[in-house]
């Protein structure tokens, strides 16, 4: 699977890193002075070697500078900082020789070649890092009449380093993601928390107030007592649906709780009763399960008109879902009718759902005894 960019937050997890490769930068840097200064006598041309060294400092304190700004990590720095040490390679076959190089004298760059391996690493991952690793690494060895073992472990490190700092820069990432999530959904919860708290203070209370004395009036009063309790009741089963677990927890993650899906459904006509924990299925799993169900409770509302009730249970790697209404039932042989005549509602929205994903559905009704219908469904 094809690595992502990795997001370059303007503060987070990933700012010690660039830090890490500032300092590199200038560590390196003092490498690269101090070799020079033990090969001078060996290099063809010493002097030109002064330029190349005002070059490096030159960039070493600029790309520090840009890279400390996110807005600025992308791909024209990027390529520049890459483009800078390949040319300071290739300088180093005229300023050292190639008599030079091939008895073992290092380039100009030597550790100093490994900043841009690194940010490439940070801002693209493991593949990214390798990439410009393994450009740096080739350009190294094609300028070299003779390659030798030292060079070749030099580009073998750089290429693990690059590997293994993109790899920590990717976790880096998700784990700041995962806590800004995380953040933001323990906030969305306290919220949820108070306001729950001041519905039942004030609202419910009112509601419930308007239920008991309009009740006792009767007539057009006791109809607005109707009213006001199923209002009470759909409230309350607002404010009682469990929030979200985890950060991006509902039907469109890639991970669900089955409680949070169905919780929507439940209103003043309709009660659901879930476990006290969370019920976990892949999104697209308790998506289905839910359009299931909100087809067997809109058939019940159509044909029923009463109260429905549903029933959430986990057990033993599966996840039953019961559906029962209060109606008049379904006669025999109805919807094997209604299949010949082509309203395929409990057919295809409920039973070719569930067999979809493996599961089964128990239809229990009779004339005068409701219905219920039970889904089962196999969690792996």
């Amino acid at each position: 699977m094809p690595e992502r960019p990795i997001e370059q937050p303007a503060s987070g997890f990933q700012v010690p890193l660039w830090r890490a490769i500032a300092v590199f930068r200038f560590a390196s840097l003092g490498y690269v002075f101090a070799l020079v200064l033990i090969n001078l006598g060996e290099y063809a041309h010493p002097a030109a070697a002064v330029p190349v060294l005002v070059s490096m400092t030159a960039w070493t304190i600029f790309a520090s500078y840009a890279y400390a700004r996110p807005a600025r990590r992308h791909w024209p720095l990027l390529v520049t900082d890459l483009l800078v040490v390949m040319a300071v390679l290739l300088a180093s076959v005229w300023v050292a020789g190639q008599s030079a190089l091939a008895s073992g004298v290092p380039t100009l760059a030597v550790a100093w070649q490994g900043g841009p391996v690194l940010a490439w690493a940070v801002t693209g991952g493991r593949r990214r890092g390798a990439i410009a690793a393994l450009i740096l690494g080739g350009t190294d060895l094609l300028m070299r009449d003779e390659v030798i073992q030292a060079t070749v472990n030099g580009v073998i490190l750089m290429l693990l380093a690059g590997i293994a700092l993109g790899h920590v820069a990717r976790l880096a990432a998700i784990a700041e993601q995962s806590l800004q999530r995380a953040t933001e959904l323990e906030a969305a919860t306290r919220e949820r928390e108070r306001l729950a708290r001041g519905i039942h203070d004030s609202v419910l209370q009112v509601l419930a107030l308007v239920q008991r004395r309009g009740a006792r009036l009767g007539g057009e009063a006791g109809e607005l007592a109707r009213l006001a309790g199923e209002q009470e009741a759909a409230l309350r089963a607002l404010i009682a649906t469990p929030p979200p677990t985890q950060a991006g927890d509902t039907a469109e993650g890639p991970e669900a709780d089955l409680r949070t899906v169905l919780g929507g459904y439940a209103s003043a006509t309709v009660s659901v009763a879930m476990p006290a924990t969370p019920v976990r299925l892949p999104g697209v799993l308790a998506r289905e399960v839910g359009a299931a169900t909100a087809a067997a409770l809109d058939n019940a509302a159509r044909h029923g008109g009463g109260r429905a009730w549903v029933l959430v249970e986990e057990e033993a790697g599966v996840v039953t879902v019961s559906i029962r209404d209060d109606g008049p039932g379904i006669p025999a042989q109805r919807l094997a009718e209604a299949a010949r005549q082509g309203r395929l509602g409990v057919a295809q929205s409920i039973q070719g759902r569930i067999d979809a994903l493996g599961g089964t559905v128990r239809i229990t009704t009779g004339p005068g005894q409701g219905t219920e219908i039970e889904l089962r469904i196999p969690i792996g």
